[in-house]
């Protein structure tokens, strides 16, 4: 309770008067010890986080192997297009035990008598006309290509939002961490205003046990804070495949990008959203799976050639003679070209060939719905994001110009607190209501910022605006 000048014995009141006279510092005390709220650690820009967060990523890793074999698969040998050229070789040794009789003669008996035989030919086959199911097969090696390009895309563009989002959460947890120091400030000055009241007898030591309670809890939600910091910047560090103990302090502020327009998004979806974008490339492979279906019900037409050696070395070799059986060697060569062409027709497979057409117009018409389902869910989050984007900008207005009159408002207490004018519970309250608003501010710039992230993400141009997403 405040009393007037003139209401209180005249020594209290010359000593308000020499209090007020007191220059600011001469009140200042040093400040009991506290805890370093963050120790110095290098620093990281969201450029250099985004960039150890690619090379390192495992999700965007496993993905390129992906799109490398996707990319290997699209060749016209893959396809079915060129020839497929064979060679063969084969050499063969025999052991034989022979006995041969002719009518009432002597049986001629031989054991162990060798025989060898090589056989070479190269063979190729070539593919002229399948129902144009080879030219089909390679647009759709094609279209599997892109899609997983634009898989790889999404993977990355999602990879970047989330490092984004994980850096600016360190950049906020820092932000309440240097708004709670600014209170601790405001705390201390209390203590040392309200100790030399009392060493002045103006004030009851009630006071200074008051504030430094007041002075101990804002130093409980710093120690808390510090924990909400070095779990934000464990997070951030997983994402980034590093070990999650390794320090660092964020170097970029977060600034919120004001100009994004509605129409603009919706374009860029339609036309770069790699979600998007993957699920038309499935809707072309299921028809080129349908006309597949199709083709194989046309006559196959192939072409054959070759060049074939063959040669047979029998050492124990019978001659039948008037005479009875000679034994002599025999040794055969047949070599030379071979060409033909063949031909298939499928006539009757057991119906087969209804059925897969069946389920390739059915795997048609689940990508049509797929596709449907992805343009709306993405239009969906396209709206919600930017309907939080509005809202978001608009209380972001609101409080960068109530911090300005909160921290003057905190000034003007504590002035007036120095000067016996105001309560110690007034004062209090002034710095609770700047600390509010400082965090209130930072949640919603963190909270705009992740808004205009969902955008650029979802409109597919993340990575192409820059590191920042400025």
């Amino acid at each position: 309770m405040q009393f007037p000048a003139r209401l209180l014995p005249s020594h209290h009141a010359a000593a308000l008067v020499l209090l007020a006279l007191l220059p600011k510092a001469a009140l200042a005390q040093q400040p009991p010890a506290r805890p370093v709220t963050v120790a110095p650690a290098p620093p990281l820009t969201l450029a250099e986080a985004i960039q150890l967060g690619i090379q390192n990523n495992y999700d965007i890793r496993l993905s390129r192997t992906d799109e490398q074999v996707a990319e290997n698969n699209v060749s016209r040998g893959n396809a079915g297009q060129l020839p497929v050229v064979n060679g063969n070789l084969g050499r063969t040794f025999n052991i034989n035990n022979t006995r041969q009789q002719r009518e009432q003669s002597t049986p001629v008996v031989i054991n162990g008598g060798r025989a060898n035989a090589l056989n070479a030919n190269v063979a190729a086959t070539w593919t002229i006309f399948d129902g144009l199911g080879m030219f089909i097969a390679y647009d759709r090696l094609k279209a599997l290509d892109q899609g997983q390009r634009q898989l790889t895309r999404a993977t990355l563009e999602e990879t970047v939002a989330g490092i984004t989002d994980a850096y600016f959460a360190v950049v906020r947890e820092s932000g309440k961490i240097k708004s709670i120091e600014e209170a601790l400030k405001i705390g201390q000055a209390r203590i040392d205003l309200t100790q030399a009241r009392v060493d002045v007898g103006v004030s009851a030591k009630v006071e200074v046990l008051t504030a430094r309670v007041d002075y101990n809890a804002d130093q409980s939600a710093l120690i808390q804070q510090q924990e909400a910091l070095t779990t934000a910047k464990i997070n951030l560090n997983n994402r980034l495949g590093r070990t999650p103990r390794l320090d660092f302090s964020p170097a970029d502020s977060i600034v919120v990008s004001r100009g994004l327009d509605h129409d603009a998004i919706v374009q860029g979806i339609e036309q770069n959203n790699p979600r998007l974008q993957q699920a038309k490339l499935n809707t072309d492979v299921a028809t080129y799976d349908r006309k597949l279906v199709r083709a194989s019900r046309f006559p196959q037409v192939g072409l054959q050639g070759g060049y074939g050696f063959n040669r047979n070395i029998n050492n124990a070799f019978l001659i039948n003679t008037a005479n009875g059986s000679v034994l002599g060697s025999n040794t055969n060569r047949v070599f030379g070209p071979s060409y033909g062409v063949v031909a298939s027709i499928p006539i009757f497979d057991g119906f087969n060939r209804n059925r897969l057409a069946q389920n390739a117009r059915i795997g048609e018409e689940q990508s049509q719905l797929l596709l449907g389902q992805t343009q709306l869910q993405l239009d969906a989050d396209a709206e919600q994001a930017y309907a939080r984007y509005q809202n978001r900008l608009q209380l972001l207005e609101l409080e960068e110009a109530n911090i300005l009159l909160a921290r003057e408002n905190v000034a003007i207490a504590l002035e007036r607190y120095r000067l016996g004018l105001l309560t110690p519970l007034a004062l209090r309250e002034a710095q609770r209501t700047q600390l509010e608003a400082e965090v209130r501010l930072l949640d919603i710039r963190f909270q705009a910022k992740q808004a205009e992230t969902i955008l650029r993400r979802l409109s597919g141009g993340l990575v192409q605006a820059g590191p920042a997403g400025q």
